[in-house]
């Protein structure tokens, strides 16, 4: 299934069970997601969004993260990475987006994400995050899931997540 909302491009394997209708649990209704019994491993989602020059102004102010390899071309064009380069949080951002929205989606708590930064991101590259259900805790009712995020075939992003997931019960 492909959605296109707000600039961002959101992929989910036909292989989900989701909550697309409202489900009840308790008196809190929920949908676009999954409980803990409806995972399994190997289950994957993907989300995609193009960083603009906005994105990275706006993600300084909010973070007050002014770094001038961010926001400042010509002195971060005498730097290593000859340029302007998005905030390493910017396009991690997307992991969680995925988690929250997608897989396994709302009311997911986050208990630990690991990130390794591979490589830069730049005004203009599309990146595309990807999430794989790694384990499941069935007495924790957490879901520990492999994070990418990648710029065409290279991984700028890997990681580790490991979440609480809703449970119908």
């Amino acid at each position: 299934m492909r959605a296109f909302r707000n600039g961002i491009y959101a992929v989910v394997s036909l292989t989900r069970h989701p909550r697309d209708k409202m489900l009840t649990r308790g008196r809190h209704k929920m949908s676009n997601g999954y409980f803990f019994e409806d995972l399994h491993i190997g289950q994957t989602a993907t989300l995609s969004k193009t960083i603009t020059e906005a994105n990275i102004n706006m993600y300084s102010a909010i973070s007050l993260d002014t770094n001038p390899i961010h926001i400042d071309e010509e002195l971060a064009r005498q730097s290593r990475f000859g340029g302007r380069i998005a905030h390493g949080m910017l396009p991690a951002g997307l992991i969680s987006a995925l988690l929250s929205t997608q897989l396994p989606g709302p009311e997911t708590i986050y208990l630990r994400q690991s990130l390794a930064f591979k490589a830069p991101v730049r005004i203009g590259h599309t990146v595309k995050a990807i999430v794989e259900i790694t384990d499941l805790n069935l007495s924790r009712k957490s879901a520990t899931l492999c994070t990418r995020c990648m710029v065409k075939e290279d991984v700028v992003i890997d990681g580790e997540a490991v979440v609480l997931v809703p449970t119908r019960i």
